[in-house]
């Protein structure tokens, strides 16, 4: 069972998203919460897997309580806004997703369980900004702080999740168990001292880009994964 905590400052919403969320098989929502403070407190306090979160709210911002909830529980957010002041600042902050208002619900609550799953998502027009950032910036040429510290196989894994792919696309590309992936991911985050996969994902492009995708995606042998 998927525990979801639902954040929002409007009470119509946050009922809307219990609705919806409520009703799917396999999920529940275990809180709801106001604003950033009482998210950050519930979350800490009921340990759900994943909170939804609306970025504008009283008191502490959506942007604040995902960064405050860095190893606590998966954040999702879901906004009105896509200003990039908010995307890359969720991004920044360790947001596993960032969704648009106007997602429909089956999407939301797929959303959900692909968060829930260790995997990331973001809304088609956030990925063609991202894109479009990337596309604009000078090239990386210095080596990140860590990445000489990944093994052969957590390179594979983290030139696949520059391209994207999920946990199950990534174990089925290297020919290795998902759950194995997932222990592959959770350790390129903390030697890369990153928040969240998107980070990861954000970075190895970034990496690419620079020229060093053959440092990122030299071949390992079987025993590395």
């Amino acid at each position: 069972m998927i525990k979801v905590l639902v954040a929002d400052d409007q009470a119509a919403v946050r009922a809307g998203l219990v609705l919806i969320l409520g009703a799917a098989r396999g999920i529940v929502v275990v809180g709801e919460a106001a604003d950033g403070e009482e998210a950050v407190a519930l979350a800490r306090h009921l340990r759900p897997d994943v909170v939804l979160m609306d970025i504008r709210m009283p008191r502490l911002d959506g942007i604040s309580a995902t960064r405050e909830l860095a190893g606590v529980a998966d954040v999702l957010v879901l906004t009105t806004f896509d200003m990039d002041e908010y995307v890359f600042g969720a991004m920044r902050a360790g947001a596993a997703g960032f969704l648009l208002k106007d997602v429909d619900a089956d999407h939301l609550v797929e959303a959900v369980r692909t968060v829930a799953a260790g995997d990331g998502i973001l809304a088609p027009q956030v990925t063609r900004r991202l894109i479009s950032t990337f596309a604009s910036r000078p090239a990386v040429h210095a080596q990140p702080s860590g990445l000489a510290e990944l093994t052969p196989r957590e390179r594979e894994v983290f030139a696949c999740l520059g391209e994207g792919l999920s946990n199950g696309q990534i174990a089925a590309r290297l020919d290795m168990a998902e759950t194995t992936t997932k222990t592959h991911v959770s350790r390129i985050l903390a030697k890369l001292n990153l928040r969240s996969r998107v980070q990861a994902a954000i970075l190895a492009q970034e990496t690419a880009a620079g020229g060093l995708s053959g440092s990122i995606s030299d071949t390992g042998s079987p025993s590395d994964s």
